[in-house]
């Protein structure tokens, strides 16, 4: 097969750190408030921004607390994990690398007892018709690793007694998420907006506020993870005093970012976006008999976290050693050319490839990636 002529501009098709939103440079970080407090009345402006530029563009609902926590998506989940179950039984949605974690932190760490575990392999998603709603239910809205979301909200009950627990790292500023059906939500700057990483969102609900101010866990909750005071919700924790001492250069790229969202359309731009990127990829696809997407079914198939696995006879009659060999070399080959950077797909995942599908990727350098894709398999086969 001859080399394809045209390169993607931005060869950065992570799933986290994500590629920068288009046109982006240092001098997007001229206004950080470097070498001042994080509680001087700047640092504490740019945080409470954060906040509330958070809360226009996602359209979360005005009795929503949001706060910035340490420790990036993982952080915040965790913060609710331990400050939050135990009041009830937990059933807990396990598809993909992170949700087990979750599960493995529920059952081996918190050691609770009453938990129900949903899980499916790579690709697929539970049933989530046997999601009982009166129990607290812990899951991610789009399985980084696996390339499989749940679909919709409807399967969350709207009178339900329970809480939702959603990690949507990589769906928040991709999907329009039904926050009514959601209580607790977490994620980080690095995902869809492709903001530096390290620090994490955390969204509550009134009843997730409500579940803090009820109930005391029966373990000790380490400093990270508390937010309340004296039997009282740590309100400055809502207003932009972090926990932790929090990088302004990197509120100050969170800040970029969310600027450019707004600047070209807001959540809706957002969505067509990474829809678009995901449109170009399944095109692609369905012509092609060497690769296929992890998970088969569209309705589950994630718009960012774009996973596939190799299908060709030849490669799936090697052992997984050497499958994965050669998805390396394909890889490698990729960037050294300048292509493609960091696609190889998640090594707990079957071997295959990840494609960051983002809204800060630009449609036209997925159109220019897909060539190569094609370049390398014949060139390794």
């Amino acid at each position: 097969m001859t080399k394809p002529a045209v390169k993607p501009q931005n060869p950065c098709f992570s799933s986290g750190p994500c590629a920068k939103r288009p046109g982006w440079n240092l001098a997007a970080l001229k206004d950080a408030a470097i070498g001042r407090s994080h509680r001087a009345t700047v640092g504490r402006a740019k945080l409470q921004e954060v906040i509330e530029r958070s809360r226009s563009l996602l359209g979360v609902p005005a009795d929503y607390r949001i706060a910035v926590v340490p420790a990036s998506d993982t952080g915040a989940v965790e913060m609710c994990l331990w400050s939050m179950l135990g009041a009830r039984g937990v059933d807990v949605l396990s598809w993909e690398s992170f949700s087990k974690g979750w599960v493995t932190d529920i059952t081996r760490h918190l050691r609770l007892e009453d938990v129900h575990v949903f899980d499916a392999d790579f690709g697929e998603l539970p049933d989530l018709s046997q999601v009982n709603c009166d129990r607290d239910v812990v899951f991610a809205w789009n399985g980084t690793t696996s390339g499989v979301k749940v679909p919709d909200g409807e399967w969350i009950a709207a009178d339900r007694e329970g809480l939702t627990i959603c990690d949507a790292t990589s769906a928040v500023f991709a999907v329009n998420l039904p926050w009514k059906k959601l209580d607790v939500v977490t994620y980080s700057w690095q995902k869809v907006m492709g903001g530096e990483a390290a620090h994490g969102m955390l969204i509550l609900s009134p009843r997730a506020v409500e579940r803090l101010l009820s109930f005391t866990p029966p373990w000790p909750v380490p400093k990270l993870f508390r937010m309340t005071q004296g039997g009282q919700l740590n309100e400055a924790l809502f207003k932009g005093d972090t926990i932790n001492t929090p990088s302004l250069l990197c509120v100050e790229d969170a800040l970029d970012g969310l600027r450019w969202a707004e600047s070209i359309g807001g959540l809706p731009e957002l969505v067509r976006r990474t829809q678009a990127n995901l449109a170009v990829l399944e095109h692609w696809e369905t012509a092609r008999e060497w690769i296929a997407f992890l998970p088969a079914r569209r309705a589950i198939r994630s718009s960012t976290s774009i996973c596939l696995r190799i299908t060709d006879p030849w490669f799936t009659s090697l052992s997984e050693d050497d499958q994965r060999a050669k998805v390396k070399a394909l890889v490698a080959k990729l960037e050294n050319e300048g292509i493609a950077y960091d696609i190889n797909g998640y090594r707990a995942a079957p071997p295959g490839l990840r494609i960051w599908g983002g809204a800060t990727v630009e449609t036209s350098d997925i159109e220019a990636l897909v060539p190569w894709l094609d370049w390398a398999w014949t060139e390794g086969t």
